[in-house]
Parts: structure tokens; sequence; C-alpha cells
């Protein structure tokens, strides 16, 4: 009997590294405070970082970053820092 071999591509195994950074509504912080936490964090551009912000609004959360777990660990903690509600996922 032949041996198997399981081979990622390089695709696959990026997208398994990969997480999101979640933004989630909450009744403190003023739009322009979450926008420009979304642009000196996530280095949002206006449009981008007004754009996530009316979603969470009406969604009640956004994904406003994604890539690999250590990046997103930084501007997680920033965040949350700030006051705003995140989490890694």
């Amino acid at each position: 009997m032949g041996t198997q071999t399981l081979e990622l591509t390089s695709e696959e195994v990026l997208l398994e590294k990969e997480k999101s950074l979640i933004l989630y509504n909450d009744e403190v912080n003023t739009f322009d405070f979450v926008i420009d936490s979304l642009m000196k964090v996530c280095k949002h551009e206006p449009e981008q970082a007004e754009q996530c912000t009316f979603i969470v609004h009406f969604k009640g959360k956004c994904d406003v970053s994604s890539g690999p777990e250590d990046k997103l660990l930084q501007m997680c903690s920033a965040l949350l820092n700030r006051g705003l509600t995140a989490e890694i996922e």
C-alpha cells in the first residue's frame, strides 16, 4: 500500500493563518472618534473608516482588518485601549 501525502498550496496555508479584526458597536463612542481610531490604528483612508463606522452602527459589527494574528493583536489592543470593543476571529 502506498502512502498518501497531503500538500497544501501556499494560498491554503495563507488562508489558514489569516484572521479578522472585528469591531463592535457600542453606545459610548462618537462616529468621529471611531473614524479617527480606524484611520490611526488600522491605517484606513477616511472614506474606508467612515464606511466601516456606518456598518458597525447599523449591523452591530464590521471586519475592519484581516491578516496574520500577530499583526491584528497589536491593532486589537490599540482599539481596546481607546475604549472600543474589538476581537480577533
